[in-house]
C-alpha cells in the first residue's frame, strides 16, 4: 500500500513538472512531508527525509532531460566541467547545513524559497540575455557552484532556478542556459543525496525502509512514475497557455510557501 502511495506522488509530480516546465523538488517535499507526517515518523526527521529523497529522485529525472538536451546539442559541457566540482562540493556542505536546522527552521527556509519562486513566475518578466556578457573565470564558476550547490542541498531541489540566472547573466542564450542546468542537477542531486543518507545514518535515522534521510520506497515510487508521466505533462502543455500555466504554478508554490512557513512558526 505505501509503495501505492509513493508511485501516486511520482505521477503528480512527474506530470507537474512536465505541465510547468520545472524540476519536481518543490512539489514533491510538501506532499511527501503530509505523507510521512501521515504514517507517523518521527516529526524532528520529516522534513530532512522530504528534502533528500527529493534529491535522490532528480537523479533519475536529470538524467532523462540531459539525455534529451544532449541529443539537441545545447548542454555546454564545458560550463558544466567549471561548475561540477564547486556543485559537488557546495551540495554535500548544503546537506550538512540541513542537518543542522531544526525541522521548523528548514520548512521556514523551504517556504520563503518557494514564496520567492512563485514571485519570480508570476512576474513573468521576460529574461532578456546580454549576449556581448561572458563567462567569468574557471575559479569564480566554481565558487558559482558552490554557492548554487549549498542552496540547492538545502532546498532539495535541481538547482535550476538558481542556475539558468546566472549564466543568463552572464550571456548564456536561454535553450543552452535550461540545458546546462539540467545537467548540473546530476551533481547537485547525486552530492546531495550521498550527503543526506550519510549524515542522516550519523544521526541514527530510525524510520522503516530508510537509509538516512532516504526513504527508499519513496524514491523508487516517485522516480519509476515520475520519468513516465513527465512525457505525458509537457504534452498537455503544448496544449495550455504558457502564461496561464505560470500563473497557476506561481499560485501553487505560494500556498506551498505559506503552509511550510505556517508549519515552522507553529
Amino acid at each position: 500500500m505505501e509503495l501505492i502511495i509513493y508511485l501516486a506522488i511520482g505521477a503528480i509530480a512527474g506530470f507537474a513538472a512536465g505541465l510547468f516546465g520545472v524540476g519536481g523538488g518543490l512539489i514533491i517535499i510538501p506532499i511527501l512531508y503530509v505523507v510521512f507526517h501521515q504514517l507517523q515518523y518521527d516529526p524532528t526527521v520529516i522534513m530532512h527525509m522530504a528534502v533528500g529523497t527529493s534529491l535522490a529522485t532528480i537523479i533519475v529525472t536529470s538524467i532523462s532531460s540531459v539525455m534529451a538536451h544532449h541529443k539537441k546539442g545545447a548542454v555546454l559541457w564545458h560550463v558544466f566541467k567549471n561548475m561540477a566540482p564547486g556543485l559537488v562540493i557546495g551540495s554535500l556542505v548544503g546537506a550538512g547545513i540541513a542537518d543542522l536546522l531544526s525541522g521548523p527552521h528548514l520548512q521556514l527556509i523551504i517556504g520563503s524559497f518557494a514564496i520567492w519562486v512563485a514571485f519570480k513566475m508570476f512576474k513573468g518578466a521576460h529574461t532578456v540575455v546580454d549576449q556581448t556578457q561572458s563567462l567569468p573565470s574557471r575559479a569564480m564558476q566554481i565558487l558559482a557552484g558552490g554557492g548554487i550547490g549549498v542552496a540547492s542541498a538545502i532546498f532539495g531541489i535541481g538547482g535550476g532556478s538558481l542556475t539558468v540566472p546566472y549564466l543568463n547573466k552572464n550571456g548564456v542564450v536561454m535553450q543552452q542556459a535550461v540545458a546546462t542546468s539540467a545537467a548540473c542537477g546530476l551533481p547537485i542531486a547525486i552530492a546531495g543525496a550521498l550527503g543526506f543518507m550519510w549524515f542522516g545514518y550519523q544521526q541514527h535515522v530510525s524510520v522503516p525502509n530508510a537509509i538516512g534521510y532516504i526513504h527508499l520506497y519513496a524514491f523508487t515510487g516517485i522516480s519509476i512514475m515520475s520519468f513516465i508521466t513527465a512525457k505525458l505533462g509537457a504534452r498537455v502543455a503544448h496544449q495550455l497557455s504558457p502564461a496561464m500555466l505560470k500563473k497557476c504554478f506561481a499560485c501553487l508554490l505560494t500556498t506551498v510557501g505559506i503552509y511550510f512557513i505556517y508549519q515552522g512558526l507553529s
